[in-house]
């Protein structure tokens, strides 16, 4: 059994790097914050990222099919479809449009 202070001194080297693990990016961006650059990006990259996930998403399920051999074009085409007017229609909240975007693609597909 590892004696009491050698316990202590790896709890307190984990706290400490964990800690500099998770301050670091925050220090790091501070300096930048001013930034053209990391303003702009802050603005379109959520944006980016979702529709980078959104079309890899839909080209795996797509080429998949839904079992049968068919492909979901047209299932995927109405959700994203739903998706955007939710979107724009109800005050761009991201969780119901996404969520209702969602909903549809999975009632299409065990519909069909």
């Amino acid at each position: 059994m590892p004696e009491t202070w050698y316990l202590v001194a790896v709890l307190a080297t984990v706290f400490a790097i964990t800690l500099a693990l998770r301050a670091l990016p925050f220090a790091a961006l501070k300096p930048l914050r001013e930034s053209e650059l990391v303003r702009t990006l802050s603005v379109w990259m959520p944006a980016g990222i979702l529709a980078i996930l959104a079309a890899s998403t839909l080209r795996g399920t797509i080429l998949a099919g839904n079992g049968d051999g068919h492909g979901v074009l047209l299932e995927g085409a109405i959700a994203v479809a739903v998706t955007v007017v939710v979107h724009l229609a109800f005050g761009r909240r991201t969780l119901l449009s996404v969520g209702l975007g969602t909903a549809t693609f999975v009632a299409l597909v065990n519909l069909s």
